[in-house]
């Protein structure tokens, strides 16, 4: 590994635990009665007080630090005085800047419990995204990524969103390549050691199309459906891959 990759992957390792450590705060207040505008506010918090800049914020006219994104939010939803309730779900997406580099993460919370159906959506959502990771290596294809997660989503009787997909990072926050969460095997260019990228899937209990809303950011399903999704930050080895933003948990 070249010093230049070391050094990317040392950088983004900081930044990356910063971002997960963040959202492992963010489990111990995800409770009916909480605001998004409270989530909101230990993020930006959090992230700062450990030396970190919260990378949404002001990101091409974003008014908050972090997306928190409720129900049949699918992403990018904007924290406000909305109070999540029991039975609620919300993906909160958290990137921190840290000496250059960002750590990009999300999870989606259960808020006190919460239906069968939910249940099961998000825990295909997380289970998409590990199996995805698990075969990252060097020469693997980017449509190989899509492909896992989308035949283990569509299995379940859920869909794959398609309007939005992960991308590389690094010192942008947002940079080649997108990274899909359907696909055909074998299709796309290959990946290679040292590459740094998100893989976030976002996962429908209906039908995978979304629309965004006048405010330019919150994209919703069509269908008025629940969404759930999860991103983890990874480096690309030539025998794997290192999650940057692992939970502790």
């Amino acid at each position: 590994m070249s010093e230049l990759i070391k050094e990317s992957f040392e950088k983004t390792r900081l930044a990356g635990n910063i971002a997960s450590r963040a959202l492992d705060e963010v489990a111990k207040i995800a409770k009916p009665g909480i605001s998004t505008n409270e989530i909101d506010k230990l993020c930006y918090e959090f992230i700062n007080d450990n030396g970190a800049y919260s990378a949404p914020l002001f990101y091409r006219g974003f008014p908050k630090s972090c997306c928190t994104s409720a129900n049949h939010v699918v992403c990018h939803g904007i924290p406000s005085d909305k109070i999540l309730y029991e039975g609620d779900i919300v993906n909160v997406d958290v990137t921190a800047f840290k000496d250059g580099w960002h750590g990009d993460t999300s999870r989606t919370f259960e808020i006190g419990e919460i239906s069968v159906k939910a249940k099961k959506l998000v825990r295909t959502t997380y289970e998409a995204l590990m199996k995805a990771i698990e075969i990252v290596k060097e020469d693997i294809h980017l449509g190989d990524i899509g492909a896992v997660i989308q035949n283990h989503v569509e299995a379940e009787g859920f869909s794959v969103v398609q309007d939005f997909c992960g991308h590389g990072i690094g010192k942008s926050f947002h940079k080649e390549p997108n990274v899909l969460h359907y696909g055909k095997k074998g299709s796309g260019d290959k990946i290679k050691a040292g590459m740094i990228f998100t893989i976030e899937p976002m996962i429908n209990l209906g039908n995978y199309e979304t629309k965004t809303l006048k405010d330019g950011w919150t994209a919703v399903t069509k269908d008025k459906s629940l969404s759930a999704q999860f991103e983890h930050t990874i480096g690309v080895t030539k025998e794997g891959c290192e999650i940057f933003t692992l939970n502790k948990t």
